[in-house]
């Protein structure tokens, strides 16, 4: 027999089939929402004239991707927009599903088209399908026999095939902000006919906890409903009896992509408060502290360069320091060297120098130097001109030449300008004074 329109089916994802009764029913699902008015956070996707809400309005739905954290409600606002534009419900996990999964999902959502009911295929982990699964989902999405909504917490960007980007939305879901979070313990309590049992900062502790995560703050409130407690309790007797959920950071994601971008700008923008902030985000989130010792060797020398040619240098100790002293003592030179670059003269002169200099090395091929610089270990090369009139610059009073450097035929060039701070001033000073010296000794420019 067909479903009718607005079932739901989970499919590929473990199951509690025939524990009922035997399983107390968890909070988080107790309170899930069942229309958007009763959905918390997401106002940027649900208010009046914002894309869900003008979607349901319509009743069209097109596929959706959405990309946000755990515990933000992309699975229930999916099951809502299902219900609201009736179509039938239908989850898979890419985590457990493969292809037998998929081509019975695909043969359900083709009988039940041609009965006139139209499916919502709500994929969850969908970036865990590789290229051959996800683009067996474009023939049916463009016929119409499913809508697909896919459920990612990876930029989509890079693991979604532009085919599957090109046919459907991606709606960015936010993390919750605290007074959302209270809202949705303030909903719980209601539920449970009773205040949680601890004091109004202890409530502000545990709505921290759970970091944004609406799912893990009900099953944090869910264990607090079960403590037998004579008084309330405060943060750090809360502390002991609950642990925080775990930072939301995965070394090879988007979160370390995301995190070694601001520690970068923070530092670029000299901000030591932020590079610190950044750091040890990143280093409480399991980042190998080598990899961060790299790339603020890196930002010495792409930000800081020389304008203070002593940031290398304290880079590399901090690196050779923690290598001797290891986590956790060694992680104090990482941020005193994120302090030092923060607080640095910044130049990105020889950055840009050596860019330019590179394009036109690739522009101009293999041309040779000018004669005149060229050795000359034989008569053969003597007698075509190699050193000839080659100007030993220690010979000269100046002890500055101004002979041309550059190829024949080659326009002199200036790729490094220098500052006007840190060590650079002084460079730019003798930038201008070998300026002066080529023009009054006539050298080509």
């Amino acid at each position: 027999m067909n479903a009718q329109p607005n079932t739901t089916d989970t499919i590929g994802t473990p199951g509690e089939a025939g524990q009922a009764g035997k399983v107390p029913h968890p909070l988080a699902d107790r309170l899930r929402p069942g229309r958007l008015s009763e959905v918390i956070g997401q106002t940027h996707l649900l208010g009046p004239g914002r894309p869900l809400a003008t979607m349901v309005e319509a009743g069209s739905l097109p596929s959706l991707v959405f990309w946000g954290p755990p515990g933000v409600g992309k699975t229930t606002l999916a099951r809502i927009l299902a219900t609201e534009t009736g179509l039938r419900f239908v989850q898979i996990s890419a985590v457990f599903s493969g292809v037998g999964e998929l081509r019975k999902v695909f043969s359900e959502a083709r009988e039940h088209r041609s009965n006139g009911s139209g499916t919502m295929l709500f994929v969850d982990e969908i970036h865990r399908f590789n290229k051959a699964q996800q683009d067996s989902f474009l023939p049916l999405m463009e016929d119409g026999t499913i809508t697909l909504v896919g459920a990612t917490t990876e930029n989509p960007s890079f693991e979604l095939n532009a085919a599957l980007m090109s046919r459907a939305q991606v709606l960015v879901l936010e993390r919750l902000s605290l007074e959302e979070l209270d809202r949705l313990a303030r909903r719980a309590e209601k539920d449970a006919a009773r205040d949680l049992p601890m004091t109004d900062e202890a409530r502000s502790s545990l709505l921290a906890m759970a970091d944004g995560d609406g799912r893990a703050l009900l099953n944090l409130v869910e264990q607090c409903f079960s403590w037998a407690v004579e008084k309330k309790l405060d943060s750090a007797e809360l502390s002991h009896r609950l642990v925080a959920r775990a930072v939301q950071y995965d070394k090879s994601g988007d979160a370390h992509y995301n995190l070694i971008s601001a520690l970068h700008k923070s530092v670029r923008g000299s901000d030591p408060d932020a590079a610190l902030y950044w750091l040890a985000r990143m280093l409480s989130g399991g980042e190998d502290p080598r990899y961060l010792c790299r790339r603020m060797t890196r930002m010495a020398i792409e930000d800081v360069g020389l304008a203070d040619p002593d940031a290398q240098a304290v880079c590399l100790r901090a690196w050779e320091s923690y290598e001797r002293l290891g986590s956790p003592e060694g992680e104090l030179a990482l941020a005193q060297a994120a302090i030092y670059l923060a607080l640095a003269p910044k130049s990105n002169a020889a950055y840009r120098a050596f860019g330019e200099a590179r394009a036109m090395a690739a522009a101009t091929g293999s041309l040779s130097p000018p004669k005149h610089i060229l050795n000359a270990p034989t008569g053969l090369m003597k007698a075509m001109g190699y050193s000839r009139g080659y100007e030993y610059d220690h010979d000269d009073s100046d002890g500055f030449s101004g002979q041309n450097y550059f190829p024949d035929g080659i326009e002199r060039r200036q790729f490094y300008v220098p500052v006007e701070r840190g060590t650079e001033r002084e460079f730019a000073k003798r930038v201008a004074y070998f300026f002066k010296l080529r023009q009054r000794k006539g050298s080509r420019s």
